[in-house]
């Protein structure tokens, strides 16, 4: 368990090395990745990427925004663009959300690339089970505790 664990912290750790900046949200949460920009200026284009292969998942130019999914549809609803920043919203997040984001923004003369790393916690799963568990063990004890005391009284 614990091997597993450092694992996961080191594979985090090195796809870290490769982002600019790193994000962690609780699954359910919202993160906004901001694109740097304080306002659109005119001739500026943003696309937003995600993964290693750099799937386009959002793109503007401060007036059109357009919104991809991709093919398994784990965007769907999910993804917002601020019209005055570029930046890109993720609205209830879940752990397929988690991995690398890139924002390219560019105009007539320069083009910029920022990279985010996102990871998505999903403790309220663990947390669910765990009290499941915890709940299933009082009862199996508060049954077995019952019969032993209706077998004293017999």
């Amino acid at each position: 368990m614990f091997c597993t664990f450092a694992f996961c912290c080191l594979c985090c750790c090195l796809i870290g090395v490769f982002a600019d900046e790193l994000k962690s949200v609780k699954e359910g949460d919202s993160v906004t990745l901001n694109s740097s920009l304080t306002e659109i200026q005119k001739d500026e284009e943003i696309l937003w990427t995600f993964g290693t292969n750099g799937i386009l998942i959002a793109k503007t130019n401060g007036v059109n925004n357009t919104i991809y999914d991709v093919a398994d549809g784990r965007f769907r609803d999910r993804l917002k663009l601020d019209n005055k920043t570029g930046s890109l919203i993720i609205v209830n997040i879940r752990t397929e959300h988690a991995g690398v984001y890139e924002v390219e923004i560019s105009d007539i003369s320069s083009q910029t690339k920022h990279r985010f790393n996102v990871t998505v916690c999903a403790l309220t799963r663990l947390v669910v089970s765990v009290l499941v568990g915890v709940a299933a063990a009082c009862i199996v004890v508060y049954d077995i505790t019952s019969r032993k005391v209706d077998q004293e009284r017999t």
